[in-house]
């Protein structure tokens, strides 16, 4: 059969044609993307979110992976017989547990994720947030509420932190540079501290501070969901405010929305929870005309 005839081929052509106007508009853009997930733990699906980020890059635009690694560390806190405490589903991250969760993050996990990118033809370099002081960290402040009193009490979690400032020098001169960026969640505090910090939280900090076209965090659901189960596509945060007060939006997505609406009201352009499960989700998210996930513009 004539090539030029195959309705297979004449798709995929049409494709690269949809995403042309994309590839033009955001050459030379940042797209920062939180891995984690399903995804770490599946060769095939880490394979294809490794040459999702090598074709970004092919195209011109700058990937910034901040990744994530709780069910790691947890299994190498079992396997060292650290115990670990939780105070209200929270874990408390003593100086012991500090120690594994650098070793994990920046160690084991990083350059896995080096490796797979490097594999895919990138060039990727691992980092933490305290190389080069990238991030400044500072103790996160918790409360919980006293179910029998219903006060508001102060929790120590210990060595947790919360991006404070974010120095982006790093990142563009290994971007300029060629190269990828994969930052570990781990940054030094302004008192010599070393604190964990949550990478969805440190994902969207960078974001922000880098003026990116895209946060990406990638879950493992389509993205944020009304009471009938369909898929929201667009929001604001106003929407997200209403939706969080009416109880849509409840549990593990409301620190992931707070990302979101912090990171593009600090000055990324937007921001989108989507599934990392799908095969090339961030791609059929960006350079699609239908999209994927949820998107948080300001």
């Amino acid at each position: 059969m004539d090539k030029s005839s195959d309705p297979q081929m004449l798709a995929k052509a049409q494709t690269l044609i949809e995403a042309l106007p994309y590839f033009q508009r955001y050459a030379g853009r940042s797209f920062v993307v939180k891995y984690g997930g399903h995804a770490m733990g599946d060769p095939e699906a880490a394979q294809d979110f490794a040459e999702d980020i090598v074709l970004l890059k092919a195209v011109g635009i700058n990937p910034v992976v901040v990744h994530g690694g709780g069910p790691q560390i947890g299994a190498m806190l079992k396997k060292l017989g650290v115990e670990s405490q939780f105070v209200d589903g929270l874990r408390v991250t003593d100086k012991a547990t500090a120690e594994v969760a650098e070793m994990v993050l920046s160690g084991a996990i990083n350059k896995e994720l080096v490796g797979w990118i490097n594999a895919a033809g990138g060039k990727a370099i691992g980092l933490s947030g305290k190389d080069a002081r990238m991030v400044t960290a500072t103790k996160v402040a918790r409360t919980v509420k006293d179910p029998e009193s219903n006060i508001e009490q102060a929790v120590d979690l210990g060595f947790v932190g919360e991006p404070t400032s974010v120095d982006t020098s790093v990142l563009n001169t290994i971007s300029a540079a060629g190269m990828i960026p994969i930052v570990a969640p781990i940054a030094s505090g302004e008192d010599g501290q070393t604190y964990n910090i949550n990478a969805d939280t440190m994902a969207g900090a960078i974001a922000a501070a880098l003026g990116a076209a895209r946060l990406f965090l990638l879950t493992d659901v389509p993205g944020v969901l009304d009471k009938e189960g369909h898929l929201l596509t667009n929001l604001k945060p106003a929407d997200i405010a209403a939706l969080r007060e009416d109880g849509t939006i409840r549990g593990g997505m409301i620190p992931k929305l707070e990302t979101c609406v912090h990171a593009v009201e600090g000055g990324c352009e937007a921001a989108v929870v989507l599934d990392g499960r799908v095969p090339h989700a961030m791609l059929l998210e960006f350079f699609t005309s239908q999209g994927a996930g949820t998107l948080v513009s300001a």
